[in-house]
C-alpha cells in the first residue's frame, strides 16, 4: 500500500502561453531599441560633430564648412550644416540645431523622435 502525505507540492515555473507572450514582449523591444540606436548614434555624432566645428571656424560658413566635413566622416545624414543656428554673443559662437527622425515600424505605424542640441552650456 502506497500511502498519500498530506501535503502536496504546487507545480512552479511559467506555462507555454506565458512563455510566447514573454517572448513577443521582448521581440517587440529588440526590434524597437534595433530601429532607434542607429538614430540615437547619430545624434551623438552630430553633438560631436558642431563642438569640433565650433572650435574650428570664426564666420558661419567656415563653422558650416567644418561641421559638412564632419558629416561626411560621420556618416550623418540627418542635417547639414545650413540647417545650423548659429549665435555670436561677443567672443562666444553657440551652435544648436534640431530635427526630426521618423522611423517606419509596422505598417503604417512609425516612430517620430525630435531630436535637438547645443553647444550652450546648461
Amino acid at each position: 500500500m502506497t500511502r498519500i502525505s498530506g501535503s502536496t507540492r504546487k507545480q512552479q515555473g511559467i506555462t507555454l502561453f506565458g512563455l510566447i507572450v514573454v517572448l513577443a514582449v521582448l521581440g517587440c523591444i529588440g526590434v524597437l531599441v534595433a530601429k532607434v540606436t542607429p538614430t540615437t548614434i547619430e545624434y551623438f555624432s552630430i553633438k560631436k560633430a558642431i563642438a569640433a566645428a565650433r572650435t574650428s571656424g570664426t564666420t558661419v560658413q567656415e563653422i558650416q564648412n567644418a561641421f559638412n566635413k564632419q558629416a561626411e566622416v560621420g556618416y550623418i545624414d540627418a542635417i547639414s550644416g545650413k540647417d545650423l543656428e548659429i549665435t555670436k554673443n561677443g567672443d562666444d559662437i553657440q551652435i544648436s540645431f534640431a530635427y526630426q527622425k521618423k522611423i517606419p515600424l509596422v505598417g503604417p505605424v512609425s516612430l517620430l523622435i525630435d531630436y535637438a542640441g547645443s553647444t550652450a552650456k546648461s
